[in-house]
């Protein structure tokens, strides 16, 4: 059988953007989840538990190649090129004092979760959606009103708090490790298990979302 790429990206990362990404596969290979091959998510392989890890560090043309193959039988290894299509659009928008904000609109019309703050270069509203994308997939859950903390290993480098505001309802926000609030449910709700509805959706849907832009 002929050779076939059935999935190709290249992009800069940090190293904490690559550390998240190398997490999210750890994780999933250590729950025996279909692996995510995509930063989104959108791509992935349900492998065998055993595979052939091939792993070279080679220096060509003043690059420091550092390269780490995993192999699998194919009637082994299921892919799925459309896995986590996301059902939500990030909507960048100015608001009537001209900062740029954004929101996550779930395609049945509810809005999942907003930025909570308004940024007046639309390159940070934009650096906002997209460490939203990066971190919520892999963020822990904690339960602030139980005194809960997350754990040492694994993760991103944010953490979905859930709490209950000053009229008893559930809300979240995603933390990052900076302090920062970079995400939240902007409504409370009735009842825990809903809000963390709330939240799981944003996990699932926020890495594979569009981004729609206002016309300049």
């Amino acid at each position: 059988m002929a050779d076939e790429t059935l999935h190709e990206s290249s992009r800069p990362r940090t190293r904490q953007g690559l550390a998240t990404y190398l997490r999210r596969i750890a994780q999933a290979l250590g729950r025996g989840d279909p692996v995510p091959v995509d930063e989104a998510g959108a791509v992935t392989v349900d492998a065998a538990g055993t595979s052939d890890v091939e792993v070279e560090l080679e220096r060509e043309d003043g690059t420091v190649h550092f390269e780490v193959e995993m192999e699998w039988p194919d009637e082994e290894a299921a892919v799925d090129l459309d896995a986590a299509a996301s059902k939500a659009t990030f909507e960048l928008y100015a608001d009537s004092a001209d900062d740029y904000r954004w929101r996550l609109r779930h395609d049945n019309g509810n809005i999942i979760a907003d930025g909570g703050e308004g940024y007046t270069d639309k390159r940070d509203a934009r650096s906002g959606i997209e460490s939203v994308q990066r971190n919520a997939p892999g963020a822990h859950i904690v339960d602030v009103s139980r005194d809960e903390a997350a754990p040492d290993e694994g993760g991103s480098d944010a953490v979905f708090e859930l709490f209950r505001d000053n009229q008893e309802k559930y809300r979240w926000r995603l933390v990052h490790e900076n302090g920062n609030i970079i995400a939240d449910s902007g409504q409370g709700y009735a009842s825990k298990q809903k809000a963390k509805q709330g939240l799981r959706s944003v996990k699932s849907n926020a890495p594979g979302a569009a981004v729609e832009e206002p016309e300049e």
